[in-house]
């Protein structure tokens, strides 16, 4: 149950004076549904007032805050012109301005004669100063209520800065104080206020400084969120190490005989992956582990030899990829390398139809198959495996966590092992996975040819038609990416489309072309005949999963490339290189370039790092755009920015752990303060997992 003191920061925005259903709407678009969710709507710039001059020195385009006499009303001729207020000091005069204005309101706020202090944009027209609708209106005596620095905060389409500040006032006054989680020698070197202190300084900046992150009352807001991040995560996986598991009996001798038989030798970092997920099988509790690769780091192996274990102390393993397209390339792949070891390596997607799927299935029943690839497929009701010890997840992030457990639940204390090609940055692998191990391939798998990368200006567009015609010639195949217009794959498709029809009438029937709107067997069709039939140049949006190994193709055009993350046109280029021949990736840019473009295409020139490349699109973007929409799973942070409080997470991740290993039910002075922390960032699941929770 969520705490009592908590009660009206949770309530719904709408309990606040002058936010009805309507206001209510859009504030829960702009910000959240609830109070709480304004403390973190945090101000981005602000407006000083402090500047009172008088009328004869108030230069044009800067904010002044000027006390006046109300002098005369000149009403508007007919309804296109303003309304304009004439007021005096003893230097000049001053118009105000009003457009769509009501006179009689006007005649009861600026009464002729009377004194009043308004702020607002100076402007000169006519050689006459004006300020078009005044910010502030007040009478003398009210003057001292008129903030001297207000902030400005993110808006949206029908919230005025007003209302959004007369809100977020109104939100902080039920701010209450609250029992502190920090310890307080780390709180008192850094210099931080206390919470309630600290959201309030947060909302009322005094200069430009207080708007940067490193402020100490942000800076101490952003470690909060991180902290709650951190205990959660470190919450879930002492719960999940506390559930019963297994130890799996097998000494390894399957493993070395499949490794011994491979044509390649394994790099360093294959075999250190190996050896701590073997330790983790053979440890009586349960494997969570994320095996992370950059796209041709050797992954699929690290796999296989763990599956060999399980296969070899009389269980079975699964390999789950998120399309058919993928699973039948691990199929292909894992079935030649296991090839001589005597395992039964079989394939289940929404494919396997009748008798051969119901032949599979018996297979499976009885143990004769001791490794099953396929899709979602894998978690339908009727695939029951005889004993089930060993789950690989192929990209995670196109998962759901409840997958992830519904494959686990097939067995009996499963191991899970999950992988992706996506290079994470450190920040956010412990922001997103902290509840799994890590095991990193950073090295590519002997033999493979680096990629040559080339920046090209579009107007050279001609010849980059002639290389790949030269390509073409010499018998290579070729991807064509389409620019990406802007998260719509109508609009993708179209510029897809012109451009296969441009280049079907150059190269004619070769041209094959791959899109998000195509059904699942239609884009397999197009993408098998690219990987073995007549089609070598395929014009893709980048919105499909182009992940099929297909080792003579040895060019990539991306056309566009400054609309694109770092991290995807590495994920892009990966695709070549995947053979025995040099690659070439032709980067073709639209000039004027920006400062940040022209940085991501100079680094990818440098670098095929996949990790360093995915350290510097942080360091460029931001962690929320980075990720776009199609890493949707990870958290999204209000308050810590990866790129700046690396160092903050590291210090929130040592003292999550510090903090269970004392107290792992939380149950001291400070961690009840801690809960209250988890509930305040809504990680209400976490305190689930606390036997006193």
């Amino acid at each position: 149950m969520r705490p009592e003191i908590l009660f009206p920061i949770f309530a719904p925005v709408t309990t606040l004076p002058g936010v009805g259903p309507r206001l209510g709407k859009l504030f829960e678009h702009l910000a959240g549904p609830a109070v709480v969710d304004l403390f973190w709507h945090l101000p981005i710039d602000i407006i000083d007032r402090r500047f009172t001059p008088k009328i004869a020195a108030a230069p044009a385009g800067v904010i002044a805050t000027i006390s006046v006499i109300v002098d005369a009303h000149e009403p508007p001729r007919s309804p296109r012109q303003p309304y304009r207020v004439r007021c005096r000091d003893e230097t000049g005069f001053l118009h105000l301005v009003f457009f769509h204005a009501k006179g009689d309101y006007l005649a009861r706020t600026l009464p002729v004669g009377s004194k009043r202090v308004v702020s607002g944009k100076v402007e000169y027209f006519n050689n006459q100063v004006q300020i078009t609708h005044p910010d502030h209106i007040a009478a003398p005596e009210d003057a001292a209520k008129l903030k001297p620095i207000e902030p400005v905060y993110p808006l949206t389409a029908g919230l005025s800065l007003r209302v959004v500040q007369k809100a977020v006032d109104a939100a902080l006054a039920r701010a209450p104080e609250l029992p502190d989680w920090l310890d307080p020698d780390f709180a008192a070197r850094r210099n931080w206020p206390a919470w309630r202190e600290a959201v309030h300084a947060a909302h009322a900046p005094q200069s430009a400084e207080d708007l940067l992150p490193n402020a100490p009352p942000r800076e101490r807001l952003a470690y909060d969120e991180l902290l709650s991040n951190q205990l959660a995560l470190a919450l879930v996986r002492q719960h999940q190490k506390a559930l019963p598991g297994r130890a799996l009996a097998a000494r390894g001798q399957l493993r070395k005989k499949l490794i011994a038989s491979l044509p390649f030798s394994l790099t360093s970092g294959q075999r250190a992956a190996i050896a701590e997920i073997t330790a983790d099988m053979a440890a009586p509790t349960r494997m969570l582990r994320l095996l992370q690769g950059d796209v041709g780091s050797g992954k699929t192996v690290v796999a296989l030899a763990a599956m060999a274990d399980a296969v070899e102390a009389a269980a079975q393993a699964a390999l789950m990829a998120p399309t058919e397209l993928l699973a039948r390339q691990h199929f292909a792949t894992l079935s030649e390398l296991a090839a001589g070891s005597g395992i039964e390596v079989a394939l289940l997607t929404g494919r396997e139809k009748g008798r051969a799927r119901d032949q599979i299935l018996a297979r499976l029943a009885d143990g004769k198959i001791g490794i099953l690839v396929g899709t979602h497929a894998l978690v339908e009701d009727d695939v029951v495996f005889k004993d089930l010890a060993l789950a690989v997840i192929d990209e995670q992030h196109r998962f759901g966590v409840e997958q992830r457990v519904a494959l686990a639940a097939k067995g009996r204390a499963v191991d899970i092992l999950v992988m992706t090609a996506t290079p994470i940055p450190r920040t956010l692998m412990l922001t997103s996975y902290g509840d799994l191990e890590a095991s990193r391939l950073a090295e590519k798998p002997a033999g493979r040819r680096p990629v040559t990368t080339v920046t090209l200006p579009s107007t050279r567009l001609e010849e980059v038609v002639g290389a790949v015609r030269r390509a073409l010639e010499a018998g290579a195949k070729v991807y064509w990416i389409c620019p990406l217009v802007e998260e719509s794959e109508t609009i993708d498709l179209q510029a897809a489309v012109d451009r296969h029809a441009q280049l079907h009438k150059i190269f004619g029937a070769r041209t094959g072309l791959v899109h998000g709107r195509m059904k699942g067997p239609e884009r397999d069709k197009a993408m098998a005949a690219f990987a073995d039939g007549d089609v070598d140049l395929l014009v893709a949006t980048t919105v499909v999963e182009v992940g099929v190994d297909v080792p003579a193709a040895t060019v990539m055009v991306i056309e566009h490339a400054e609309r694109f993350g770092l991290a995807q046109l590495h994920q892009l280029r990966g695709r070549i290189g995947r053979g025995d021949k040099p690659s070439t990736c032709l980067l073709v840019y639209a000039q004027p370039l920006g400062e940040t473009a022209r940085q991501r295409l100079s680094i990818l020139r440098e670098t095929e790092d996949g990790f360093r490349i995915a350290e510097e699109d942080l360091r460029l973007r931001g962690a929320g755009e980075m990720l776009g929409t199609r890493q949707s799973g990870l958290p999204q942070m209000r308050l810590a920015d990866l790129a700046v409080h690396a160092e903050l997470l590291e210090a929130a991740r040592d003292d999550a752990r510090l903090v269970l290993a004392r107290d792992p039910e939380l149950e001291t002075k400070r961690g009840q303060a801690l809960r209250v922390l988890l509930y305040l960032f809504a990680r209400d699941l976490a305190v689930k997992y606390l036997r006193s929770g």
